[in-house]
């Protein structure tokens, strides 16, 4: 597994990391914990040193199935969490708001410890801009926990380039996590420009478009109840059918290049910067060796040229998330 650097920070980790989440959560019914500790254990032995989870996924009980996984494994790994959503710590949900408060930070650093049995964690992202509080006081919140050896690098997810910069004056970013993939390319005209100035690194979530860039989803897919995309409108009938012409251009790269619509969806990724560290998500194991071998795929200058334009000419339909989730983005 080849090795990148998150920006200037000097955290080095696998080219693609293992996005968590949906072991738990997000996309329908958890997983058997037996299969995904077998699973993320597999991951290590496949080269893969980044796994990526967050006190809101459950909330809790995907920190406790990555320490559980992990912990064995804790001198070979990278493992980053977030903070930042309200949780009522009697019943164990969402109260739907944000929650970035210093002491709240604190408290749930000291939590995230506990159930990933770690005594330092390597990546502490600010899940989302919290308005209410400046991010000023979030960084030196953070600065303090890196100052006890308590956390090891700062992160922002969804933040604008206004955050990153006022965030970054404080305490030095280390990357910054986004949604960013061939199905959404919002960051390119104004955020990636910045982290490369200031040094920090990018990891893309939903990097394979939560499924959809895997060709395996249409307009006759259902989802179960509990799955977010049921909710989410670029997951419509109408819009999956709109933008099956992006899946059709992957299909055509991939035979190309012998490859699945997966690989040639990261490989894209990969290519745009040497920082850039993609996290797709999976709960089966043919699936994580398939996108681990995007790393081997190669598309040459006059590849990338080609798709670009491509891509270009396809009008793509439906928001990414939620009017309500997308309110709290690019803060």
């Amino acid at each position: 597994m080849q090795k990148r650097l998150l920006g200037k920070s000097g955290l080095e980790v696998s080219a693609l990391g293992l996005g968590c989440m949906g072991m738990s959560s997000g996309y329908g019914p958890a997983a058997g914990k037996a299969e995904m500790v077998k699973l993320m254990r597999a991951a290590v032995e496949l080269g893969v040193t980044f796994f990526d989870t967050a006190e809101v996924y459950g909330p809790f009980a995907n920190e406790e199935l990555v320490g559980e996984a992990l912990a064995p494994l804790r001198d070979k790994v990278v493992i980053a969490t977030k903070f930042g959503f309200g949780i009522n710590y009697q019943t164990g949900e969402r109260t739907g708001g944000l929650d970035s408060r210093p002491e709240h930070i604190r408290q749930v650093a000291e939590a995230s410890l506990k159930r990933l049995r770690t005594d330092v964690i390597d990546l502490f992202y600010q899940h989302r801009v919290d308005p209410a509080v400046p991010i000023e006081d979030v960084a030196g919140a953070v600065k303090d926990l890196i100052a006890e050896g308590k956390v090891r690098h700062f992160g922002l997810s969804e933040a604008g380039v206004g955050t990153i910069r006022r965030a970054h004056a404080v305490q030095p970013v280390t990357a910054l996590q986004s949604e960013y993939s061939l199905w959404y390319r919002g960051p390119e005209a104004e955020v990636l420009p910045v982290l490369e100035e200031l040094g920090i690194g990018f990891v893309p979530f939903s990097p394979l478009g939560a499924g959809f860039l895997t060709g395996k989803i249409d307009q006759t897919t259902q989802f179960d109840s509990s799955d977010f995309r049921r909710i989410v409108p670029r997951f419509t009938p109408d819009a999956l059918a709109a933008n099956m012409a992006l899946v059709d251009l992957l299909r055509d790269v991939a035979q190309r290049k012998k490859a699945a619509p997966a690989q040639i969806a990261l490989a894209w990724l990969l290519a745009q910067k040497p920082w850039i560290v993609p996290i797709p998500g999976t709960t089966k194991r043919h699936r994580l060796e398939e996108n681990l071998g995007a790393v081997s795929v190669e598309l040459t200058a006059d590849d990338l040229n080609d798709i670009n334009q491509a891509a270009a000419k396809i009008p793509l339909q439906g928001a990414r998330l939620p009017e309500s989730a997308l309110v709290m983005t690019g803060r």
